[in-house]
């Protein structure tokens, strides 16, 4: 693409696979981190904002979505009488959160976006002070669908994955296991299935935005998107091998420490 150089191919690159390593040795979304990282290296690039770089973010949520719902299906985690529920609610929240995005400009879009960065840090640091990164003890699931719960839930991640262009799951998976009282991978699993039909819907409309609201390209959104794609994935891959040989705590506390760093830059508290 003209509005990118070699330079910026191989930011965006490297963040990809970062992006991916961390998420496979962590468990979270790539987005988390592409998403800040691009925002801050791609800032001396006057046709690369903020809402461009959540709508490829959007993109390769898309990606990462079907084939992790298609594992977790076959593995019968999908809580699918949860998935009929908060699938219309998850995707009115996600096309209402695109539209409360594009009510604002990129810069407060990214300032938006580092307050979620020091909810993720406090999050993370949380974590770390529990000196514990097993996974909590999984309750056995309600037989009985509690589908209040599941609007609040639905309206959560889509609401998120619209405004902030994220997959939902930092979210949305604590919010399942405290409000509907899931078992953690019921949670990621069910998600992930919500995910496939709520993100490239959400995705789909941010780019046709970008043209017609922020006049941005929606080409180069999907030309980064196709770049970040196969290093995340390759990256998600050599994480999840390195999870039981790398000290995980260590891992936390480098990732927490980037999180507020980025926040701080993002917010403009940090120059």
């Amino acid at each position: 693409m003209a509005h990118l150089n070699a330079g910026h191919i191989a930011i965006i690159l490297i963040v990809g696979f970062v992006a991916g390593i961390l998420g496979g040795l962590l468990g979270i979304g790539g987005s988390v981190i592409m998403i800040p990282s691009l925002s801050i290296l791609m800032q001396g690039n006057e046709h690369v904002d903020q809402h461009l770089i959540q709508a490829s973010a959007m993109v390769v949520n898309v990606a990462v979505a079907i084939p992790s719902a298609m594992r977790h299906y076959k593995a019968g985690a999908v809580r699918m009488e949860v998935v009929r529920w908060m699938l219309p609610i998850g995707l009115l929240a996600i096309l209402l959160g695109v539209l409360l995005s594009d009510q604002f400009s990129a810069s407060v879009l990214k300032q938006i976006f580092a307050v979620f960065l020091f909810y993720v840090t406090g999050i993370n640091a949380w974590k770390l002070l529990r000196k514990s990164d097993s996974k909590p003890v999984e309750k056995r699931a309600q037989e009985k669908t509690n589908r209040f719960g599941i609007v609040i839930v639905g309206t959560i991640m889509g609401g998120s994955a619209g405004l902030l262009g994220i997959g939902g799951g930092v979210i949305t998976v604590p919010a399942m296991q405290l409000i509907l009282k899931m078992p953690l991978r019921n949670c990621i699993a069910t998600t992930a299935t919500v995910m496939c039909v709520t993100a490239p819907i959400g995705a789909a409309m941010k780019l046709v935005n970008l043209s017609s609201v922020h006049h941005r390209s929606p080409g180069l959104a999907l030309f980064i998107a196709v770049l970040l794609i196969p290093t995340a994935i390759f990256g998600a891959r050599l994480g999840a091998r390195l999870t039981h040989t790398l000290p995980l705590v260590l891992v936390r506390l480098v990732f927490t420490i980037l999180l507020l760093v980025a926040a701080l830059r993002m917010s403009g508290l940090l120059g």
